[in-house]
């Protein structure tokens, strides 16, 4: 009887062990956010949002300060549509920007928030067009190597001194 009674504490400490590796994985993959704060929702057009995901950081001055709910498409306008679920304790001016912007050179996007100088501040369900879209990479490293093969090559002798 003691036997099994040891094995019983030892397969729930296992099991509450697994759990928490889980959570831990889970959170640190941004994949779960525990956030009980109230929160508001705006929508953002953007021309292209590059690799942004859902669950994305909202940040201003580099604090979270909402996160991105879900993305869908505009048939209309041909844009992308960014759904933010925000903390109400922030708010924001009417004309203020959002940016995409990577966190270092490969690393996730998230959006940027620059505040404006409105007196009137963003209500639920506003929807903001003052945006920048993504720097794509590899948009990027196309337009350089095409300003590069459009210089030609050097003129002969450019290169030598004499």
């Amino acid at each position: 009887m003691q036997r099994s009674k040891s094995d019983i504490w030892v397969g729930l400490f296992v099991l509450i062990g697994a759990a928490a590796l889980l959570f831990l994985a889970l959170q640190s993959a941004n994949l779960l956010s525990l956030n009980f704060q109230p929160t508001y929702r705006l929508t953002a057009k953007f021309d292209n949002i590059g690799g942004l995901k859902p669950k994305a950081a909202v940040k201003s001055s580099g604090v979270v300060v909402g996160r991105v709910e879900s993305i869908g498409f505009d048939d209309k306008t041909y844009q992308a549509l960014v759904n933010l679920s925000m903390d109400s304790r922030y708010v924001f001016p009417r004309d203020s920007s959002l940016k995409i912007l990577t966190s270092g050179l490969l690393g996730e996007q998230y959006i940027g928030i620059e505040a404006g100088a409105d007196a009137k501040m963003l209500a639920p369900g506003d929807t903001v067009t003052n945006t920048q879209s993504a720097v794509v990479l590899e948009n990027l490293i196309s337009q350089f190597l095409f300003n590069k093969a459009a210089d030609g090559p050097p003129a002969a002798g450019a290169g030598s001194k004499k």
